[in-house]
């Protein structure tokens, strides 16, 4: 039992943003009813895969965002369709798409026809640039992807070396922060719900979510004026905050607070550089000297004996890929990787776990991505076993 095994999700969603929205829930114990169109959802067949993509029914892409669902095909252009879709909904919580603005609303699915035949439900929306509803402006039925949301929201501007271009962050933080965001509003939306009897659109737009994530760059033009633009790895406002190369790879290094910074002098043997520059503010001016003389430290010395030395007296880390992180203790103390099946593979796969933990309702994965459509009898079986026991 999951905290959330009393709400039914019907997952409109594809490609990322709105999977992981949907996964979240499902780990936290939701019965996510993946609807797919026609073929399924657009990244089934994106690599990688385990061996052969001709036999295994979907790529690693997929797995990852879509495990614990269930997996039915409707079109929703066609009647019938429509109607068993419009069956689920009156008996379903939540529902979650990230179309474009206006999609639902050319099947005459959108929110008011929704609310008509469930007056409790929860509409969740995640598109690039929002609803109209909760805001209009020119954007809405423009496309976007995790790419177009860094750039607009400044995110690629403030990312990358100082001599360098913006820089896309790795993760596709515009997915993933957007998706995170709408399923605390849907939560809240459930909460509210049940204090009230009131359904209610939800909507999270992704150049909104960035401006919210890059809320430091917000405040600083606010303050000063001035566009902030690319540090590399450094803070703008603390030092010692940075990467610094060593012998064999690069570590981290966050001594900022004066305790810190003479710890890590007191490390290096220069206690004159604590003497020096006992405050934040001495050190920020000095910043390029002192950043050099923390790296010709560094560069002669292993990541390993770095983080020996500074470990427990600094904040300290070494820069890991993911090898290193599938070697880590912790990461398996902590659930972070987890076996699913892979169909048509000979062999189990890994992929990231639940970073909630609870107590008494601990979110997992629940079993691996479904197959297209398998669950299509099972559920739609669910709604005339229920609409029979109505009438009787």
């Amino acid at each position: 039992m999951g905290a959330l095994s009393n709400l039914r999700v019907l997952d409109l969603t594809q490609v990322l943003a709105g999977p992981y929205c949907t996964m979240l829930l499902a780990d936290m114990g939701a019965d996510v009813v993946k609807i797919e169109r026609p073929g399924g959802d657009l990244i089934r067949s994106n690599p990688p895969f385990v061996d052969d993509p001709d036999e295994e029914a979907y790529g690693g892409y997929f797995q990852s965002v879509n495990r614990g669902k269930r997996s039915i095909e409707l079109d929703l252009g066609d009647e019938e369709d429509r109607e068993d879709f419009l069956s689920l909904v009156e008996e379903a919580d939540v529902v979650v798409e990230n179309y474009r603005a206006g999609t639902m609303e050319k099947f005459d699915l959108g929110y008011e026809t929704l609310s008509e035949h469930n007056p409790e439900i929860i509409y969740s929306s995640i598109r690039g640039f929002g609803d109209p509803r909760t805001g209009e402006t020119n954007r809405q039925g423009q496309p976007s992807f995790d790419l177009i949301a860094q750039a607009l929201g400044g995110v690629m501007e403030i990312t990358g070396q100082a001599e360098g271009p913006p820089t896309k962050v790795g993760p596709g933080i515009g997915d993933l922060f957007t998706a995170t965001l709408n399923c605390i509003g849907i939560l809240a939306a459930v909460n509210h719900r049940e204090q009230t009897g009131e359904g209610q659109h939800v909507d999270t737009a992704m150049y909104d979510s960035m401006i919210s994530m890059a809320e430091r760059a917000i405040y600083q033009q606010s303050y000063t004026g001035n566009p902030p633009t690319r540090r590399g790895n450094s803070h703008p406002t603390l030092f010692p905050y940075n990467a610094f190369e060593a012998a064999d790879g690069y570590v981290v290094i966050a001594a900022f607070g004066t305790n810190h910074w003479q710890e890590l002098c007191d490390a290096m043997g220069r206690e004159d550089l604590a003497e020096d520059y006992p405050d934040p503010a001495s050190r920020l001016k000095n910043r390029d000297f002192l950043r050099e003389e923390v790296a010709e430290w560094t560069r002669e010395r292993s990541s390993e004996e770095i983080c020996d030395t500074l470990e427990g007296r600094i904040p300290v880390a070494p820069v890991q890929n993911t090898e290193d992180i599938f070697e880590d203790p912790h990461i398996h103390a902590r659930d972070m990787l987890v076996p699913v099946e892979q169909p048509g593979a000979d062999t189990e796969v890994e992929i990231a776990g639940s970073a909630i933990k609870m107590s008494e309702t601990n979110p997992e994965p629940r079993g691996r991505a479904p197959l297209l459509g398998e669950h299509q009898e099972e559920i739609l079986g669910e709604e005339i076993d229920a609409e029979t026991a109505a009438d009787d």
